[in-house]
């Protein structure tokens, strides 16, 4: 068994283990940045795919992200509006974005804050983590600490106790890509976002 505390969580993400925690949307399998092909690896999931920041706030992530004080004027509005919540941002990176987060697509990072207080509360700690959704590439979401324990015996899975039980909807976060003149969406998900 691989379910932990939260203490035990944190100081795993912090020394570079894998770990899995519940989100607004749905279980995270989550990672510091520079170990993200520990995430591709444990997932089989191809590099095509890229991962997210997540962060316990907006002002984590800004530094990950490069654009003109206009874009990033625009960006913010939208995180005020959004953020904590179940919205993806893919915005340009900067150089201090590890590559191992996005390999096939250096130039882009999606980031999003989750609504979630149990996944902030671990956020702020381990400051941004490289996130996805806790699954084999290709098969369903595992909606259960415990099934993502026994599919990923590695994985550091947080223990939660029956009050712990999160509002998870089990619906993805809507992706919202920059285009360098206004948002594209790459996928509707939890949040319905009319025209920007």
């Amino acid at each position: 068994m691989t379910q932990v505390s939260m203490d035990a969580l944190v100081m795993g993400a912090k020394t570079g283990s894998v770990v899995s925690f519940p989100t607004d949307t749905v279980p995270a399998l989550a990672a510091l940045p520079e170990k993200s092909g520990l995430i591709f690896a444990a997932k089989q999931r191809s590099q095509d795919k890229p991962l997210i920041l997540m962060a316990a706030n907006q002002e984590d992530l800004w530094p990950f992200c490069q654009g003109s004080e206009s874009e990033k004027l625009i960006w913010q509005q939208v995180a005020e509006k959004y953020w904590p919540g179940a919205l993806t941002l893919v915005l340009p990176a900067s150089s201090l974005l590890p590559p191992e987060v996005n390999p096939n697509h250096p130039g882009t990072i999606g980031v999003r804050v989750p609504d979630s207080a149990i996944a902030r509360q671990i956020l702020s700690q381990t400051g941004p983590l490289a996130t996805t959704s806790a699954n084999l590439s290709g098969q369903p979401t595992l909606r259960t600490m415990a099934e993502i324990d026994a599919q990923f015996p590695s994985v550091l899975a947080l223990e939660l106790s029956a009050t712990e039980l999160t509002l998870e909807s089990g619906v993805p976060s809507t992706v919202a890509k920059w285009t360098g003149q206004g948002w594209e969406i790459l996928r509707q998900g939890a949040i319905e976002i009319g025209n920007w």
